[in-house]
């Protein structure tokens, strides 16, 4: 086998009367966030990651923002497309790390639940999915609670060529 590793970052701004969803899951807060699917920043920076090992473009080619039939789509449905193009190849998810940065809501009592959820999606262990929460220190649009963004990397074993 031959490993590769990607990275993915995403962002979303805070939006009133919308879930706040995060690695799947549905977390208590005042505001949720923004987006054209449920905005699951978690999701769509491992996505990326994923996508980015194979040499795959990003989600916005595989679930285009201007296409109404996936509006409001389940993020885990995004990491199930990234999955089974990774099988595709021949390989497999060996391992994923991720941070979320967020100044509120506090998250971590929910990593989890969103290790199941994305390792379910994924066709992983929850055990090979890390979480990890930041806050930006009250710096920028993440310190003034304008929205969340995320970090993640992938490590992908595929079959040599």
């Amino acid at each position: 086998m031959r490993y590769r590793s990607g990275i993915g970052y995403d962002v979303h701004q805070f939006a009133e009367g919308r879930p706040l969803v995060l690695g799947g899951i549905t977390i208590p807060h005042t505001k949720g966030l923004a987006g054209h699917s449920d905005a699951d920043v978690l999701a769509h920076a491992i996505a990326d990651a994923i996508l980015g090992a194979i040499g795959q473009p990003d989600i916005g080619y595989w679930f285009p923002p201007e296409d109404n039939s996936i509006e409001g789509i389940c993020s885990l449905k995004i990491l199930e497309k990234a999955a089974e193009l990774v099988k595709e190849t021949g390989g497999y998810i060996e391992n994923i790390d991720s941070t979320l940065i967020a100044e509120a809501p506090k998250v971590m009592k929910h990593a989890p639940a969103m290790k199941v959820a994305i390792a379910k999606s994924l066709g992983m262990e929850p055990a090979d999915i890390g979480i990890k929460a930041t806050t930006n220190e009250t710096m920028g649009f993440v310190g003034r609670e304008e929205g969340i963004a995320a970090l993640a990397s992938a490590s992908i074993a595929l079959p040599e060529r």
